[in-house]
């Protein structure tokens, strides 16, 4: 019973960790380290108990691992392109 808790606690991370991701994909030093978690807590807990919250955290996770990579990457195309 009481590793069903930690199973939870681990989903709802996963799913937290993923939202926090999306809203600061502005800022690389929060986005990477929450995105990642996000994404490694939800593959854990896909693999131990394949609820929604780990699928919905993993989702999370790479989608603002993806927006910030989208940011970042416009962000210096747009600096290379003004430079020529």
């Amino acid at each position: 019973m009481e590793e069903k808790k930690k199973t939870e606690a681990i989903e709802i991370a996963a799913l937290v960790l993923g939202i926090i991701s999306i809203i600061s994909c502005l800022f690389w030093y929060i986005t990477l380290p929450t995105g990642i978690l996000s994404i490694v807590f939800g593959a854990k807990s896909i693999k131990k108990t394949g609820k929604a919250f780990g699928k919905a955290g993993l989702v999370t996770g790479i989608i603002g691992i993806s927006l910030f990579a989208f940011i970042y990457i416009g962000i210096i195309m747009l600096l290379i392109i003004a430079d020529m």
